[in-house]
């Protein structure tokens, strides 16, 4: 279908038959098997592109197991297409292949709903996103002046897990570069985008206590349990308007009748700005040494903000007026609002390049066995990221307003 009379054509057949696919393979974060097949479907798709693939291997992370060790953990690769690198004008498009959906959990197929809804694990976050990257890169590729721009194609393996084995590869591919898109599903199922968004960290706090018998001597001991829950109840007095804190899973301790000399607690901040989340730092590091103290025990830190708010500044909306403005071009009717979610977003924003970070598909309850694509949405926003592409070509933001 010819959806745009400047641009190649987009085969929506093709975008579907290939997020049925896609989708159809378990890429939960920690399944490194379907990762790697995924990864190999898709260097595969993305080599109908001019420019060199790679499959690049995740940056080492570590964990904090439940008895206070470090580990490993392990990741599958990244894939990174490069498309000429030597042009003046350059911009990132960035995805992720993996879901929160892992190999042994019940949601695995795909079903159709109505004529055009379909059901399957992430068929809108985001296997549907990819084929609409995919196929506006191909529509734009058939311009006359596609030459004029060059772009990088970064896949990640963990963005669902807070792209821990990605961030530094995201950071190196956005330097320089003009503008970003992201292809998250829509904010909601009408089209409208994601626009300001929070930060998120994530932390494990290791209390190590001494034990001791519960009935003969335990004033000889330290609760690690007892202190930990303490230190929950005075991260909660830290909320305000500007960052929650959600204490997630506490972890420890062993028969009843021993003082427990060990806790691991994990919880996870959203700060609203990055003043919110400098704060709640060093606010943290006075609350460790005061939980030290009292109860006579000693804490570890593992963990930190992961994702920094992502501020939406002149350079970022001159880009969302851009993509609204090519909406209207070709019919679509496009919104933003701030959200609470977390993305790539955050991190290309925080290099100081402008991004649009909800360019995939429409659908909806994404997370859970109800996620749902609209499947028209496939070509209707390959169309729509296609013209986008093309504008920023021609050095739309360069010259400061939407054309």
């Amino acid at each position: 279908m010819r959806q745009d009379g400047t641009l190649g054509t987009i085969d929506a057949a093709a975008m579907l038959a290939q997020v049925e696919a896609w989708s159809a393979i378990n890429t939960g974060t920690a399944n490194l098997a379907g990762l790697a097949s995924q990864a190999a479907l898709l260097a595969e798709a993305f080599a109908v592109l001019p420019g060199s693939v790679e499959l690049v291997d995740p940056a080492p992370v570590t964990a904090i197991a439940a008895d206070g060790s470090a580990f490993e953990k392990p990741h599958g690769k990244h894939l990174v297409v490069r498309v000429r690198p030597q042009a003046n004008r350059r911009i990132l498009l960035t995805g992720h292949m993996d879901t929160v959906f892992p190999a042994d959990h019940a949601f695995q197929r795909l079903r159709w709903l109505d004529r055009e809804t379909l059901n399957g694990p992430g068929v809108a976050d985001m296997k549907g996103g990819i084929a609409v990257m995919l196929h506006a890169l191909m529509a734009f590729e058939a311009t006359a002046g596609a030459s004029a721009l060059g772009y990088d194609v970064m896949i990640n393996s963990d963005e669902e897990t807070g792209s821990l084995a990605s961030a530094a590869l995201i950071a190196q591919l956005a330097a320089g570069k003009l503008a970003a898109l992201t292809y998250e599903p829509a904010a909601l199922p009408d089209g409208t985008l994601a626009h300001a968004r929070g930060g998120t960290g994530n932390y494990s706090i290791t209390v190590t206590g001494k034990s001791a018998h519960a009935g003969r001597n335990p004033h000889e001991g330290r609760n690690a349990i007892v202190a930990a829950a303490d230190l929950i109840l005075r991260l909660k007095a830290l909320e305000s308007d500007d960052i929650t804190i959600n204490p997630a899973k506490l972890e420890g301790g062993a028969a009843n009748n021993v003082v427990p000399d060990h806790a691991v607690l994990r919880f996870n901040i959203r700060p609203k700005s990055v003043e919110a989340g400098a704060a709640f730092e060093h606010a943290l590091t006075r609350l460790l040494a005061s939980i030290e103290a009292e109860h006579e025990v000693t804490t570890h830190r593992h963990g930190g903000v992961t994702r920094p708010p992502k501020k939406v500044d002149a350079q970022a909306q001159a880009l969302f007026d851009l993509v609204r403005a090519c909406g209207a071009e070709l019919g679509q009717d496009i919104r933003w609002q701030s959200s609470g979610g977390v993305c790539d977003g955050n991190n290309i924003a925080a290099c100081g390049v402008p991004v649009v970070d909800t360019m995939g598909v429409r659908g909806g309850a994404i997370h859970s066995p109800d996620e749902y694509l609209i499947v028209p949405s496939l070509a209707e926003r390959a169309a729509l990221s296609a013209r986008v592409i093309a504008r920023l070509s021609q050095g739309a933001l360069q010259e400061g307003t939407p054309r």
